[in-house]
């Protein structure tokens, strides 16, 4: 059995959702097109690393990586302390599907993925046509894990796999994914300088870790190399597809449905009170993909959207504060109206509202806690 590509513990509801890139939220620290990588995510002198890939490169050597590898490898990595910060502070994601379906089928996102299926049209039927995935399904995949190659992440795939299986908590995991990296730099599909991704080592449009890389990806173009870094994204689409298709992939058989609620069989209500699903093994195997219902839902939902279906029928119920969704986004506007950013109306209450409800709070004179309430969106109305 293969694990599932964000088996080691990132899961979509980062939404680059994830620390990977996809649906963390609207901005990022690495951003492709950024100048420069945040400070913290520079290679520093660390002795200790040092130590570490000395010895690692010897273990390296006797499972097949030349010593040319691992020189262009490594020359210019090092050490990443933003990475370490990075994976000890990640959190319990606990989400709403309300909030999560806000983010990975945003307006923005519906949007983007529709253009991105027109413009990519002709690719992806042929994706379809050979993997019997829908193209519209595979758009989504693409548009939560990168933002449709837009957050494909700039952070060198060596130095971040090599920081973390130094520093031991997932040392196994990430010292066989950093032995795939270099597998992958010896075979000729990217060089040292493009093999690029997030903190953690996905990598490309699809955000593909090395291990699933090197079990799926797939060279569509026909050029010799597997290159889902590309500006072209055909490879990466393709591996994308390739990838849900050894898992189990039925064409033709859609991923599922919302439902009412007399509906029996298969069916999902992540969120009580909200939309209930009824899904099919395709559903499964999306969670192949990413062990998550949100995420798969969120790939599902997208790409019905995609494909010009409309919005949920079922509304959510209130969060525990008492609001709508509506309610939520009507609370935005109110803060940015008054000039406190809060970076987006979406209705999801992030750490961006939440600094502006603390602005507003303080120079209101009230209790400043950051968190909405009936009360507030009423003054801001």
């Amino acid at each position: 059995m293969f694990l599932s590509r964000r088996q080691f513990g990132l899961g979509a509801a980062v939404l680059s959702l994830s620390a990977c890139t996809g649906v963390s939220g609207t901005r990022s620290d690495y951003t492709r097109g950024s100048e420069s990588l945040p400070a913290d995510l520079q290679p520093v002198r660390n002795e200790g690393y040092d130590t570490w890939v000395a010895s690692f490169r010897s273990r390296a050597v006797r499972q097949g990586i030349s010593e040319a590898t691992l020189n262009a490898g490594f020359r210019g990595t090092g050490y990443l302390p933003g990475v370490i910060k990075r994976d000890r502070n990640q959190t319990e994601f606990d989400r709403t599907l309300d909030d999560y379906l806000s983010i990975a089928a945003s307006d923005e996102r519906v949007t983007k993925g529709r253009a991105a299926l027109q413009r990519h049209r002709a690719t992806l039927s042929a994706i379809e046509s050979q993997y019997g995935v829908d193209a519209e399904i595979v758009t989504a995949i693409w548009g939560l894990e990168s933002f449709y190659g837009e957050r494909r992440g700039n952070v060198p795939v060596v130095s971040a796999t090599s920081t973390l299986a130094y520093d031991g908590r997932r040392g196994a995991f990430f010292e066989k994914q950093l032995l795939a990296a270099l597998r992958i730099l010896q075979n000729g599909d990217v060089t040292p300088s493009r093999m690029t991704g997030s903190w953690a080592g996905a990598m490309g449009h699809t955000q593909f870790i090395p291990t699933s890389y090197q079990a799926f990806a797939v060279d569509f173009t026909g050029d010799g190399r597997r290159d889902i870094w590309s500006e072209d994204p055909s490879d990466a689409l393709a591996s994308a597809a390739a990838y849900l298709s050894r898992n189990g992939w039925t064409r033709g058989q859609g991923w599922g449905r919302e439902v009412s609620s007399g509906t029996s069989g298969n069916v999902l209500q992540p969120q009580a009170g909200g939309p209930r699903f009824a899904v099919t093994g395709n559903f499964r195997v999306i969670k192949r993909y990413n062990n998550s219902d949100a995420y798969a839902i969120g790939v599902g939902h997208l790409a019905d959207r995609i494909g010009g279906a409309g919005p949920l029928r079922t509304s959510f119920p209130p969060d525990a504060n008492g609001l709508t969704k509506d309610d939520r986004i009507a609370l935005q506007q109110g803060l940015t109206r008054r000039g406190f950013d809060t970076g987006g109306a979406d209705g999801v209450i992030g750490p961006d509202t939440r600094e502006a409800l603390r602005a507003y709070q303080s120079s209101r004179g009230l209790p400043v806690t950051g968190e909405p309430s009936t009360e507030l969106l009423a003054g801001l109305r």
